[in-house]
């Protein structure tokens, strides 16, 4: 895509962000549905973190080795073809990302410019964090990592991120399935820190001594 298309896919994110905040939301959760998209979700974090494709290349869908050996195959070649600039991350997302991740990191920085948290569920969406955080470094503080996905280099792109999972099923991928339940577990604690009663409100006895 176009650097302008780059900005366009962010700004879109944002906006959707903004209008789903107005009308009340105060948690987000991203996820992905499409085919194709765990490589240049691999080809980001590889740009980012300066890594091999190898190392953060997984089976997506569940290609046999050959599919495997194809697709990092593929991410060699359109980062040496592409050469996108690791301190840009505009650059990373027009160069070698798509509109979809895009999208993704707009909703994040959207998300984080109200203080709003978003549950990140798995690689694709994370490979979105990553060039959010570029972007914008202060909102990886409203971004929560709802499962660590059983694609190859999810682990160490959540490393990157300084992000610990809530969850890790063996979810391969991330269409939404981890945020559903990572964001009832966020409910859940919130539940527990206001309204909770404490021992003196429950009318627990103290301890004979």
């Amino acid at each position: 895509m176009t650097r302008e298309q780059a900005q366009e896919s962010i700004q879109s994110g944002i906006e959707i962000a903004l209008a789903e905040i107005s009308k009340g939301a105060d948690i987000l959760g991203t996820g992905d549905m499409g085919i194709g998209n765990t490589t240049p979700s691999a080809a980001i974090a590889c740009v980012l973190m300066n890594q091999s494709p190898e190392k953060i290349a997984g089976r997506g869908t569940g290609v046999d080795d050959e599919g495997l050996k194809r697709k990092i195959s593929a991410i060699e070649r359109g980062l040496q073809i592409n050469n996108p600039n690791a301190n840009d991350g505009l650059d990373v997302l027009t160069k070698v990302g798509g509109f979809e991740i895009g999208g993704l990191a707009g909703v994040m920085i959207g998300a984080a410019s109200k203080q709003v948290p978003v549950m990140v569920d798995g690689f694709i969406s994370t490979a979105a964090a990553m060039i959010a955080v570029s972007l914008a470094p202060q909102c990886k503080d409203y971004l929560i990592s709802a499962h660590r996905s059983k694609e190859h280099g999810h682990g160490l792109m959540l490393e990157w991120l300084g992000l610990k999972p809530l969850l890790d099923l063996d979810l391969r991928l991330g269409e939404g399935t981890g945020a559903a339940l990572g964001i009832s577990m966020a409910e859940a604690a919130c539940k527990i820190l206001s309204e909770m009663a404490t021992f003196g409100e429950a009318g627990v006895s103290e301890k004979d001594s």
